[in-house]
């Protein structure tokens, strides 16, 4: 009997003692997996360990332009290239994440070129860092507002598109109402040329920034904007002092502009208007070179440009584009007016979502009052995914 109360006594013990091990808490083991983020929209992930949601993206670009093909172009020059081949690999990096005083928002974009087998290193296209109405870094300038409708664009045409370093500040006032003030890096903004006597106007140091306004609206309808900027005129001492030290001016833009949707006809197809006016500030009305924004003894350059153009989205995977544009300068004395006029259309096939392949045309005529006009017609075909 004490043996069979020793051994009964002995498995009760055994079995409480394994019911209180079972009910003991056990660490888990570490698991490292990507959490889907779904706040800021579609393909972000929370980087493991944080609250910050990544997107990574990217954009293979590949494209062949025939370049000026008219009589006295590239293809009459032996040492002119007739055709330029590029081939740009892109890298997006778009991190965001919430804080009690609004999404604090870090973007990168860069890319590599190789064009005509020259390959060039990684370039920086955009930096900026966005937290509430905040932003600094490199992005698009807040003065301009549309960049053209064409696929490749062969033909340079005239309006502002320049991305430059900044620091602005936007208030939403909802509806689709927005104000920007910003005050952006002259450096992209310094337009010279060549006097009548033969010398040319530069740019001095840098001394004051460029300061930038903009007021926005963007509703289903579409969207218009209104923009100005004060750009100081600073020659170089070379220009300032064969002038007998004539005064820095203080040049100014301003800019107008609509984009109108037409669901009327197919989603996604729209038209756009757009027209500028510069005094001593030439590159905010057109990104085309060659006049000073002043001949360094205080007397400036004046212009306007006009652009419009439309993209029909003719079926579900082909889209039709048009661009055109008109610039018109009076330069300062000493200096070369010039009129110009630029047009430039594109036809392009996205068989699979991101996929798109283009064909596109364009032509521009330039006429300095002096030295005569040059007419240019390039053509171009360009493959491109974005993933």
């Amino acid at each position: 009997m004490k043996l069979k109360s020793l051994m009964l006594g002995a498995a009760a013990a055994a079995a409480a003692t394994t019911a209180q091990a079972a009910d003991l808490p056990v660490a888990p083991e570490p698991v490292d997996y990507v959490r889907v983020c779904d706040a800021y929209g579609a393909r972000f992930y929370y980087i493991p360990g944080t609250e910050t949601c990544l997107r990574v993206g990217g954009r293979v670009r590949t494209q062949i332009v025939a370049n000026n093909v008219l009589e006295d172009g590239n293809w009459s020059d032996r040492d002119s290239d007739g055709y330029s081949w590029l081939a740009r690999g892109y890298l997006y990096l778009d991190a965001r994440t919430a804080t009690e005083f609004g999404t604090l928002r870090t973007y990168v974009s860069m890319y590599g070129n190789s064009t005509n087998g020259d390959a060039s290193g990684f370039e920086m296209d955009n930096a900026y860092i966005q937290w509430g109405g905040l932003t600094a870094g490199r992005l698009t300038s807040n003065f301009d507002i549309f960049t053209g409708q064409a696929f490749i664009g062969v033909v340079d045409r005239d309006w502002s598109d320049v991305t430059v370093n900044q620091v602005a500040y936007t208030a939403a006032f909802g509806n689709g109402f927005s104000a920007t003030i910003a005050i952006e890096d002259r450096s992209s903004r310094e337009a010279t040329g060549s006097a009548a006597g033969g010398g040319v106007v530069n740019y001095g140091g840098t001394r004051a920034p460029d300061v930038v306004a903009a007021l926005g609206i963007s509703q289903g309808w579409g969207s218009a904007q209104l923009s100005g900027v004060l750009h100081q005129v600073y020659p170089d001492a070379a220009a300032n002092g064969g002038n007998n030290g004539g005064e820095d001016e203080m040049g100014f833009a301003v800019g107008g502009g609509v984009v109108v949707n037409l669901p009327m006809v197919t989603p996604g197809s729209n038209i756009f208007f757009q027209g500028f006016y510069g005094d001593g500030a030439m590159a905010y009305i057109s990104t085309f070179g060659g006049v000073a924004d002043s001949n360094g003894s205080g007397d400036t350059s004046t212009g306007y440009s006009l652009s419009a153009g439309a993209f029909i989205q003719a079926t579900s995977t082909i889209g039709l584009a048009l661009d055109g544009s008109y610039l018109d300068v009076d330069a300062a004395a000493g200096l070369n007016d010039v009129t110009r006029y630029a047009i430039d259309g594109s036809v392009q096939w996205e068989p699979v979502s991101g996929f798109v392949m283009g064909a596109d045309v364009g032509y521009a005529n330039t006429d300095y009052d002096v030295t005569g006009d040059t007419d240019e017609l390039l053509f171009g075909v360009r493959m491109q995914r974005t993933f």
